[in-house]
């Protein structure tokens, strides 16, 4: 059985949706980094 997706038959991506995920993925970088020394001054 073959699953289709009904947005996923465009041919173009979503530019929108892949700025969208690039942005999510450096806001996850920048607070993992970040989190880091804080974790380590709070504890």
């Amino acid at each position: 059985m073959e699953f289709k997706r009904p947005i996923g038959n465009r041919k173009k991506p979503n530019p929108k949706k892949g700025i969208f995920l690039v942005l999510l993925l450096v806001v996850v970088l920048l607070l993992w980094f970040f989190a880091e020394p804080l974790l380590e001054k709070l504890f």
